[in-house]
């Protein structure tokens, strides 16, 4: 999963600032491009968490624009980003899905915490109690 994001340099403090139009809350500066990468995939993370603090679903990201950059996610944050999103969708709390995959809420709570470590399996089976299918591919 790959943000656009904006990458505008400066001009008084010097470095870039990065903003992402599909996920406003993400606004952060670097002091170079490098630097700007590393702090805009940190913001993004962050950014993350207010969604699933919030129980928001999470806006998929746009095409980019011309001049954009992508700034990816962890394949386990975006795993759970589809995972919170189709619960939302469906409106299955962590309690119903529980029960759909024969476990307790306390696990399903996991799955869905970002600072908790899951195994792909855990949140495949997930998604297939919701009746979908989780897929990665090589790009």
């Amino acid at each position: 999963m790959k943000y656009p994001a904006t990458f505008t340099p400066d001009a008084e403090a010097g470095g870039f600032v990065v903003t992402f139009r599909d996920i406003p809350e993400a606004i952060t500066q670097g002091d170079d491009e490098n630097d700007a990468m590393f702090m805009a995939r940190d913001v993004l993370l962050a950014s993350m968490s207010v969604y699933f603090d919030e129980k928001r679903s999470v806006p998929a990201p746009s095409k980019p624009k011309a001049g954009e950059r992508l700034v990816d996610l962890p394949l386990s944050v975006a795993a759970k980003i589809l995972l919170l999103n189709e619960m939302i969708a469906k409106e299955i709390g962590p309690s119903a899905l529980a029960r759909m995959m024969d476990t307790s809420p306390q696990e399903v709570n996991r799955l869905i915490n970002l600072g908790h470590t899951t195994k792909i399996d855990r949140i495949e089976e997930a998604m297939i109690a919701l009746g979908r299918e989780l897929e990665l591919s090589i790009a």
